[in-house]
């Protein structure tokens, strides 16, 4: 299957409205599974900073288990479910409208897991410490002209950056 290169553009400022359009959507949607509201997570969610232009979402469900019935009903609204996640153990994890022509990803995590905080957290980092979020623009960008066709490679390599600043913040990633 085709997939979309890593392209890493200027901040728009329809990044927050593309989340907005899909939020409620996607909270009415997951309504029997969500354990509080969907938030825009990524690098699009925090303003002026370049990003790859795919809408991050986290959706937090009381159980992973009981939210794997949430994939044949997302399915239905046009969202893809990725079983091949090697995330899998702790998220399902889902993109629309394809591979090759991304504008959204669903992370649904159980709320209070780990991840889901360092998810949060890293955007909260970013949004509040100019000189992080210059630093990972700039890695950001150094990474996607090094892995064009690897999604995967490009965020493998953000991870010790990632690492570090969550710890700055007080998170054991």
């Amino acid at each position: 299957m085709a997939d979309q290169r890593v392209a890493v553009v200027g901040y728009d400022p329809a990044w927050p409205d593309r989340f907005a359009e899909q939020r409620p959507l996607v909270e009415e949607l997951l309504w029997p599974w969500l354990a509080g509201p969907v938030e825009h997570i990524g690098s699009t969610a925090v303003p002026g900073l370049r990003a790859k232009p795919v809408i991050d979402m986290l959706a937090p469900v009381s159980s992973l288990v009981s939210a794997q019935a949430a994939v044949p009903v997302l399915a239905q609204a046009g969202w893809l479910f990725w079983p091949d996640d090697p995330c899998r153990h702790y998220r399902l994890w889902f993109l629309r409208p394809s591979p090759e022509a991304r504008t959204h990803h669903l992370h649904l995590i159980e709320a209070g897991h780990a991840h889901a905080a360092a998810l949060v957290a890293f955007r909260d980092a970013l949004r509040a410490d100019g000189g992080l979020c210059r630093e990972y623009a700039d890695l950001k960008d150094r990474l996607a002209q090094q892995h064009p066709g690897n999604r995967n490679a490009y965020t493998n390599a953000k991870s010790s950056f990632v690492a570090q600043a969550l710890r700055r913040a007080g998170i054991e990633p």
